[in-house]
């Protein structure tokens, strides 16, 4: 090859590296979809765990109201997970219940224990925006994650607290989600979500969620030991601090179910 062949080859390698895509490289859908693939399949294979959580609530005038909770979660091959949260603190919500079985297909299934009526009500598919225990978080936002119920658009890369991430935009396929779309940014090292931005039917920034406190459990699972929920609309501010998590303590499907509501203590 003659040297000025070699010097437009370099100068067409240097420029095809500079630019962001590619004739044929992927869309920004076609990447938004496989950077959920690749954190979905990062996070399979766990099982069942159990973990213990302290919940705070917090009004836009500064009071807080603090609740324990008790989290057991199932892994579901070919479906969506299972879990059972049962409150122990306050008084108040003591032997409260809830029960969740996310689908990758349909509506997800949800119920609630409550003691003081001792009976179980089932939470509408139609109600999936409200809000969880009167927090920030609302019921469909304690489903797991299932790339088949979203839509994706990769926006950009980014940084948090130094940390490289892929910011994109996640759609809701499935039928009464409160929200119009989300933000998600994702860390390239590991492939966890680092901070959620959910916008309301209106395209209006609705909540933010910020994760931290990462711990990896049997060499390969993170999972973020506290995250924070801020309303950017009302102010109010829900925080999770999680304990340690136990993975693959024998939970089965029979843990798992209505009659398990009531008998959980």
């Amino acid at each position: 090859m003659k040297p000025a062949t070699l010097k437009t080859a370099a100068a067409l390698l240097t420029l095809a590296a500079l630019l962001p895509f590619s004739v044929d490289a992927e869309t920004p859908e076609e990447k938004g979809l496989a950077i959920a693939k690749e954190a979905k399949a990062r996070n399979v294979g766990w099982g069942d765990s159990e973990a213990s959580m302290t919940m705070t609530l917090r009004n836009k005038a500064g009071r807080e109201t603090i609740r324990k909770v008790r989290s057991k979660s199932l892994e579901v091959q070919d479906d969506g997970d299972k879990g059972l949260s049962i409150f122990d603190e306050p008084r108040d919500v003591k032997g409260t219940a809830f029960l969740s079985f996310t689908h990758i297909k349909g509506n997800d299934d949800q119920w609630l224990y409550l003691p003081a009526l001792k009976r179980v009500k089932r939470i509408s598919s139609s109600n999936k925006s409200g809000p969880w225990m009167g927090s920030e978080f609302a019921n469909e936002d304690l489903t797991s994650f299932e790339i088949e119920k979203y839509s994706y658009k990769f926006l950009r890369e980014d940084e948090i607290d130094g940390d490289k991430v892929f910011v994109s935009e996640l759609y809701p396929e499935y039928k009464n989600s409160g929200y119009s779309k989300s933000v998600s940014w994702i860390d390239q090292d590991h492939y966890r979500v680092r901070k959620i931005e959910y916008f309301d039917k209106q395209g209006r920034l609705l909540k933010v969620m910020n994760f931290s406190d990462f711990k990896q459990y049997l060499d390969k699972y993170w999972r973020a030991h506290k995250q924070v929920m801020t309303n950017e609309q009302t102010g109010k501010v829900t925080t999770i601090d999680w304990g340690e998590y136990k993975f693959n303590v024998g939970l089965t499907d029979k843990d798992f179910n209505k009659s398990s509501l009531k008998r959980a203590k």
